[in-house]
Formats: structure tokens, sequence, C-alpha cells
């Protein structure tokens, strides 16, 4: 296997940047390259040791800093580990890694560190995607949770799961392969009473997705609303800047404006879109488009009202547009006086909120409806979540099988072909830790890592 090296910090100009190399010749190279003012190789350094010293390009001096050894089996990836920490200049850092690559190095390619740390089998592939989400963590909670799926939250839960399809797989083949000993007859139904805990214990896992899948990219939340209802302001007050523009002209707003915020405990991807209308501007057209389909996406809808105006036919044709997902419904200039017929809105949504989006007034209360309806204190991280789509739908294969050999069972069918069953489920889950996986989904798992990591 080729020895890879990678910048490991943001490529932006900052104090330090770390170059990492992996490898049998990781050593080796860093020797090419770097020089200790001990004059100590790195070859004969001890694992988890550094040293001072200057990086060379040939006989150029590039620049000073500290080169740390990790030996192999003791580091991150399993192999040798050489990292150089240099004075954290884009120019100064390319040199470097320019030098190491010349010394022998390859690109790593996205992920490949972690994809190394896996195939050595120092974490679990549930493990490994975790390491995504604590890179990615918006806020302490999230931290939490994606700390607790790379110490193996989920894991675990999934091990008892698959413990208990082989254990009820064992009892068949032992009832089968021995029939001369005094093993417990397996029977129909004796089978029926284990294998139907195990499919309850899945739809428990499986209804952890939704959540996890927020935790991990936040809540899709779509501010919709005809033209001159405030939607740029709310958007600018809650990303805390101006990002939309903001004019007394209806239409103003005609593509979609994004920005990824904090609310309180919850994380909100947030979109402003263009006034909900019939018009005959064709760009404005193409606007009203994106954000009716951004309506059919979203997970949070935050629907904005003038209540210095009457509803009119533009707000009731957004009315009939609203898909069936959670919607609030925002009252807002709340601070003049009002025209609006509140009656009617009251008669369609459970979540009314009065708010002057100008001020800021009503802010604390909208914070509120989203913690309430997003934020789950009752969903610890030491549970395990299912937080992608991959884990998704290794559960839900398993559960497939599962349900069949129940449906077999109640047919009358063999217990060969039970047994059948069984396995697929769980080969499901195997596939899910990673401990029986092909080579394909490894690297669509890791092809989703940033390079470096």
């Amino acid at each position: 296997m080729q020895t890879i090296a990678a910048i490991a910090t943001p490529h932006a100009a900052g104090g330090i940047s770390v170059i990492r190399i992996s490898g049998d010749r990781a050593l080796e190279i860093a020797g090419a390259v770097f020089q200790s003012v001990s004059g100590k190789a790195p070859s004969m350094m001890e694992g988890y040791t550094c040293t001072y010293g200057r990086f060379y390009d040939g006989e150029q001096t590039l620049d000073d800093g500290i080169l740390t050894v990790f030996r192999a089996p003791r580091s991150y990836t399993g192999e040798d580990v050489a990292e150089l920490s240099c004075h954290g200049g884009i120019y100064v850092t390319g040199q470097i890694l320019d030098a190491v690559y010349r010394a022998g190095a390859v690109p790593a390619e996205p992920g490949e560190f972690t994809k190394r740390a896996f195939l050595a089998g120092k974490m679990t592939l549930t493990q490994a995607e975790a390491v995504m989400d604590v890179i990615g963590a918006a806020g302490k909670r999230e931290l939490q949770f994606a700390h607790a799926q790379q110490e193996g939250a989920l894991h675990r839960r999934v091990q008892q799961i698959s413990g208990a399809i082989v254990s009820a797989l064992g009892d068949l083949a032992a009832w089968a392969d021995y029939p001369e000993e005094e093993i417990p007859a397996v029977t129909p139904d004796s089978l029926r009473k284990a294998l139907v805990p195990i499919v309850e214990k899945l739809d428990q896992t499986l209804s952890t997705y939704d959540y996890g899948r927020i935790l991990q990219s936040g809540v899709s939340a779509v501010i919709v609303g005809k033209p001159n209802v405030g939607k740029s302001t709310l958007f600018n007050l809650l990303s805390g800047s101006a990002r939309s523009i903001v004019t007394e002209i209806a239409g103003t707003t005609r593509d979609v404006v994004e920005e990824q915020i904090r609310l309180g405990n919850v994380t909100l991807r947030l979109s402003d879109t263009a006034g909900l209308r019939e018009t005959s501007d064709v760009i404005e057209q193409m606007g009203v488009k994106i954000a009716e389909q951004r309506l059919q996406d979203a997970d949070l809808i935050l629907a904005v009202f003038d209540t210095t105006r009457p509803l009119d036919q533009d707000d009731l044709r957004m009315l009939e547009q609203l898909p069936e997902k959670p919607v609030i419904a925002i009252v807002n200039k709340s601070d003049q006086l009002s025209q609006l017929d509140i009656g009617m809105l009251q008669s369609r949504f459970e979540r009314i909120i009065c708010m002057a989006a100008k001020d800021g007034s009503g802010l604390e209360e909208l914070q509120k409806a989203v913690e309430e309806r997003f934020y789950q204190a009752d969903v610890t991280p030491e549970l395990g979540i299912v937080a992608n789509a991959r884990q998704k739908q290794c559960l839900e294969t398993a559960k497939i099988q599962l349900v069949q050999a129940l449906d077999a069972l109640n047919a009358g069918e063999l217990l060969d072909a039970v047994t059948v069953l069984l396995e697929e489920a769980a080969d499901a889950l195997l596939t899910l830790s990673g401990e029986r996986v092909s080579e394909a989904v490894v690297n669509d798992v890791f092809s989703r890592f940033c390079v470096g990591k």
C-alpha cells in the first residue's frame, strides 16, 4: 500500500498547518524533507514523540517547525505516521507538501486516513462515519451524539440485535445438526416468540433516524409567504446578517438565499424564497417554482403573513400549497395596526406567533416553538441513533428479512427457509457495522470525507 500525504488542517492562512503522512515509508519520507536540530532522524524516533527542526526541499530551506512521530500499530491509521507542523501560510504549506510528494508520497484521497484506520480494525464503520459528524457538529448536543457514535453507541445497539438473531440461528443449527443430542426442539412457536422482540428492537432503532438526520444535517426550514410580508427581514433577523435584500418593492427576492443558523438548541438550514404569487415576470416565475419545490422538501415551514393587510388571494393560494408538514405561522409587523383576520389562521394552524421581525420581537417565542418540535431531550447520546441513510437501509433490510421469516413461519414453511431469511438479516447488520461489507460500500462511505481525514 502506498504512503499517502495530505494537509490535515483547513486550507487557509492560520497559526499552524499540519501535513499528515501515513504508510510504511512515512518516516523515511519525513526524513527526506525534515532535519531536527538534534540531528536525530525520524526513523530513530519513538512513537508519540516530537522534535523541532527545519523543512527542506533539497538544499532549499522552506520553514521551521515540529515533527511528530506515531509508530504502527499505535497510530490513527494503524500505520507509521509522521505529522509535520509548520507555519500556517498557504504558500509555505503547499511548498512543503510538494516536497513530501517529490520524496515519494502520493496524495491522499478523501477520507483515506480514516479508511485505513477502519481497514486496520481500529474502528467500526459506524464509528468511522461518526468522525465527520464530530467535524460537522454545530452545537453541544450534536457533538455529544457524534462522540457517542464514535465510542460505539450505535454499534453496541446493533450488536445486541444481531446477537439475538445469531442466537436463533445457533438454536436452529444445533437442533438440525445434532438430532441425537438432548437439545430442545425449535418449534415455529418458540422461534416466533424469539423473533418478535427482535423486530420491535429494529423498529425502535429505526425510529431514531429522523432525529439523527436532523442532528447531523440540521432542520431544513423554508420561509414562505406572498411578497412584502417581511420574509427577508425575518431571514436577516435569524441569520444575524443582512443576507437578503429588503425593500418596499414586491418581488425583490427571486432566488433562494440560504444560511445555516443556530436557533436555541436547534440548527436550521434556513432558506428565504421568492414570494408566492401569480406573476407575469418570467424570472420571478422561476423563483416561485423553486420556492414551491422547497416547500415539498422542507422539514419545517415558516409561513409569514402581514398583519397590516387582510388575507388576499395570494395568501389563500399559499395556504392551499402548504404540504402536510410542520408549519409555524408567523404574523409579522405586529407592532402596527392589525387588519388581518387571525381567526382564519387559528383554524388552520396549531402554532401562531406574532412578531415584529424588524425589531426582533417574538424571536424567543419562535425559538421555543422550534425547540418544542425538534429538540428531543429524552433521546440521549448513549442510546445510539441512526445517523445516515446507509445505516437506515441496512436496518430496514434486516427488518424486511425478519418480517418475511415470521410470515414464513405463519404460512407453515420449512425451517430451512426461515434460516436463510435470518442469515440475510444478520448479513445486513454486519454490513452496517462494516464486519461484512463490499469494497464499493467502503469507498462510497469515505468518499464523503474531507481530504486529510
